[in-house]
């Protein structure tokens, strides 16, 4: 109690104005007005006087530790960005605008199938599915083209073989003629 009583007196002391008493002189020699009490700087209002110190505190304290490089495995090392984070978000972009391009030429694959193999193999050559964080063009294929891994393989090894008219004029080969002189097929059983 006696420690209380002590520190009150002390705060009550420290509030006087200690320039009262004195009159200053300012340039003109007129005395200068009396500011009355001086007054605690406190944060919020109706906070702890403490609590303005102690915020401050642990800002220098963040910033600090913010200055120095997390430790591996720690949940400050998800914050760090990479160093070749531009060259990775540009790999996204194209590899976002090439699955766009394959979507709409996929509609008619039947005249665009060359289109859609040199679009994946710019993909395989650039290797864009890094950028995803696949293991191998297959896995990113077997994922991410609706085609199929093996008909996007194929295509794939179309544009490393032939040119492009060659390649088309392979696929316009007309279909076998049905005859119609064979017989039309019984259903099992009868």
């Amino acid at each position: 109690m006696a420690k209380t009583k002590k520190a009150a007196a002390v705060t009550k002391a420290s509030m006087k104005p200690a320039a009262a008493s004195k009159p200053s002189a300012t340039k003109g020699g007129a005395a200068a007005k009396d500011e009355g009490p001086l007054k605690r700087k406190l944060g919020l209002r109706g906070a702890a006087p403490w609590a303005a110190r102690h915020a401050a505190k642990h800002a220098a304290e963040a910033r600090a530790r913010a200055a120095e490089p997390p430790l591996p495995g720690s949940a400050r090392a998800t914050i760090r960005t990479p160093e070749n984070a531009e060259d990775i978000k540009q790999k996204v972009r194209d590899l976002h605008g090439a699955l766009s391009q394959i979507k709409t030429l996929r509609k008619n694959l039947g005249k665009s199938f060359y289109d859609i193999g040199v679009v994946l193999r710019d993909i395989q050559t650039r290797r864009l599915y890094e950028a995803k964080r696949f293991p191998s063009f297959e896995s990113f294929v077997e994922r991410e083209i609706d085609l199929g891994k093996t008909t996007s393989l194929r295509l794939v090894r179309v544009v490393a073989l032939f040119l492009k008219e060659g390649a088309m004029e392979v696929a316009r080969i007309p279909p076998a003629p049905v005859s119609t002189t064979s017989l039309p097929m019984r259903p099992p059983g009868r």
